[in-house]
């Protein structure tokens, strides 16, 4: 009996160490082999993660900004301005009662602009908006690098809103370089650079989303350019900074002329500027004909809905023309017998369907020149002779 029950615990025991025996090689067969002590020919090598495209190269805006952000520019300008003092204050009845001390004489005050501009020479031409120092007794330009010059208003046209600035150093600049505006399309993408609410080097991206937007209907009949719409940024302070295309090139001068515009901004194209750039480094008048007329266009469903109306004070021929909607007092088109309410059809021959179309034909004429204009007053087609006088900046 003693026998069978040692050898029922021999038993007993050989069991517990076979169980112990196969755990553990379970164990070992399911721990991960580390390539310290495994066989390398049995370790797989590790898959390489796949980095995406943003992390293993710059977008093409970062490559633009690289490569035009040294030639953007901040200007700062300063200007006395005489103010009248308030009437109230030189009324009689209120000297009376506050004694002669109380009146005003007129006073001096400085007022100070900021804007943008970039430089298209080495020799440290610059252009920017007319708008930017227009009238300006100082002119301070600062570079990206820290580098702060006086600047000298070289030209300003009032009418194209662009001027030239000139910056001297022994050093040679970095430019920013043109691209051809006639190049772009809709659609297109626009990344506009400059100083924004006095924000330096700020840069925003869009698309180009329409072009030759007219100076008038944009809302400033005052200028004669055909825009480009964009809807990148552009506030106050970026005004005469650069619109650079997806390959770094600058196809347009930035503008902020509408306050209530909400993702919308202008921008002037370069190739207009290519045009006029020599004149206004050189210090060159630029000349721009006129003949004195505010215009719409007119299409005959325009001109039939006005004609249906009751209350319409005017009958309009149902054409397609520009549509004279006032005439400048003293002005080539009065002189010559233009009036409100005429319909221009055609500048010495050429075919005149819109409004811009109208600005486009006076822009190619030339000052002193005399132009045949076809109109239509009422039911009769007359032909006037107009001389193009020369446009000021407020004409």
């Amino acid at each position: 009996m003693q026998f069978d029950g040692l050898t029922l615990e021999i038993r007993r025991m050989m069991a517990r160490g076979f169980a112990v025996m196969l755990g553990l090689c379970l164990m070992l067969g399911a721990w991960p082999s580390l390539p310290a002590w495994a066989d390398p020919a049995l370790v797989a090598a590790p898959v390489p993660a796949v980095a995406p495209a943003a992390v293993q190269g710059g977008s093409f805006v970062a490559t633009a900004v690289t490569q035009v952000g040294p030639a953007v520019v901040r200007i700062d300008t300063e200007r006395t301005v005489t103010r009248n003092p308030d009437p109230m204050f030189n009324d009689p009845g209120f000297r009376r009662f506050f004694g002669e001390g109380s009146q005003q004489a007129p006073y001096e005050e400085r007022m100070r602009g900021q804007g943008s501009g970039f430089i298209f020479n080495a020799d440290g031409t610059i252009l920017t908006n007319a708008h930017v120092v227009d009238h300006a007794d100082r002119v301070t330009v600062t570079l990206k690098d820290g580098r702060r010059f006086e600047g000298e208003v070289r030209g300003v046209d009032e009418v194209t809103d662009l001027a030239v600035v000139k910056i001297s150093s022994s050093d040679r600049f970095p430019i920013a370089p043109l691209g051809n505006s006639d190049q772009i399309q809709v659609g297109d993408w626009a990344i506009a650079v400059g100083n924004p609410l006095g924000l330096d080097n700020t840069v925003t991206l869009g698309i180009i989303s329409t072009l030759n937007r007219s100076s008038a209907a944009v809302g400033i009949p005052d200028k004669r350019v055909d825009f480009i719409q964009t809807d990148a940024a552009i506030n106050p302070g970026n005004s005469g900074g650069p619109l650079l295309n997806g390959m770094g090139e600058v196809i347009g001068i930035n503008t902020a002329i509408r306050a209530n515009a909400m993702g919308i901004g202008f921008a002037i194209p370069i190739n207009k500027a290519k045009e006029i750039s020599a004149q206004l480094v050189r210090g060159e008048r630029v000349t721009h004909p006129f003949i004195g007329v505010q215009v719409a266009t007119l299409t005959p469903e325009v001109a039939r809905q006005n004609n249906e109306d009751p209350n319409s004070t005017a009958i309009l021929p149902e054409v397609n023309g520009a549509l004279v909607m006032g005439v400048v007092p003293n002005s080539p088109a009065a002189s010559g017998g233009l009036r409100r309410g005429d319909v221009i059809t055609q500048i010495d021959r050429q075919a005149v369907t819109a409004a811009d179309q109208l600005q486009s034909l006076m822009e190619r004429s030339q000052v002193g020149q005399s132009l045949q204009v076809t109109i239509r007053r009422g039911d009769r087609t007359q032909q006037l002779s107009v001389q193009a006088a020369e446009m000021q900046g407020n004409s």
